[in-house]
């Protein structure tokens, strides 16, 4: 796992996306296609902003899936994150995209766990684009993670820190509107991935990115996993690594 600390957070979002766009070119060039993850939350806005603006990427050939999407919740919704993706990736690239695999978990989640999952087996990741969150997560697995499982997609609870975080971002009117439960990729899943760009802004996640870069590989810091990387990068700023030794 290798740290990159930029001042600002849009200095971390352009180096963040420009190493990711490396990324997939090399997957293109090398095999013709690329496989990607993407994140959603309000620390992935200026990253996306400027990965879909990455020049020298034939996204026709690029495959994308996504880490969570909440149970019972329909792309309407503005918390929806199908409609985050649609509106601020698959509608702003030059081209369309291959394939954009998205988590439709509004009536049968566990069937359509299952059903991503079969696609995703099928498309190896070339690099996953993800964040950390307030409590340690990595999408939506929530303190204490599961490390052990083989499936790529789970039903989860969402513990309530994780809740309040998607309220105080302002998804929601209130703590209660805030679904308990989605749909989420495995730990073990995104660390399959050949690569992984974790973008990670704002000194709210400053406690979390130091348990998770200076504390033990542990469930209870999901996000410590990373540490077992062998090509995952952090990209922080000045405010969240502001509490790294």
């Amino acid at each position: 796992m290798q740290l990159v600390v930029c001042d600002t957070k849009q200095e971390l979002a352009q180096a963040a996306a420009k190493d990711g766009a490396q990324r997939i070119r090399e997957a293109l060039a090398t095999g013709g296609r690329a496989n990607i993850i993407l994140a959603t939350g309000a620390s992935q806005f200026e990253m996306l902003e400027a990965l879909v603006a990455a020049e020298g990427i034939d996204w026709g050939q690029v495959t994308a899936f996504h880490l969570d999407e909440y149970v019972g919740m329909p792309m309407s919704h503005p918390a929806s994150f199908r409609r985050y993706l649609k509106e601020r990736f698959v509608d702003r690239l030059p081209q369309p995209p291959a394939a954009f695999y998205y988590l439709d978990a509004e009536n049968e989640p566990q069937t359509e766990c299952r059903r991503v999952g079969r696609i995703l087996a099928e498309h190896p990741i070339d690099v996953a684009f993800i964040g950390i969150g307030e409590n340690g997560h990595l999408a939506f697995n929530d303190p204490p993670a599961d490390f052990q499982t083989e499936q790529p997609y789970l039903v989860v609870e969402l513990d309530e820190a994780c809740r309040r975080q998607q309220f105080n971002e302002g998804w929601f009117p209130t703590l209660e509107d805030v679904p308990r439960r989605a749909i989420s990729m495995s730990i073990r899943q995104i660390m399959r991935s050949a690569a992984i760009v974790c973008t990670v802004p704002d000194l709210r996640k400053a406690q979390a990115v130091r348990a998770a870069v200076q504390g033990p590989i542990t469930p209870d810091v999901p996000a410590s996993i990373l540490q077992d990387h062998k090509q995952a990068t952090i990209y922080l700023d000045r405010e969240s690594s502001s509490q790294l030794a």
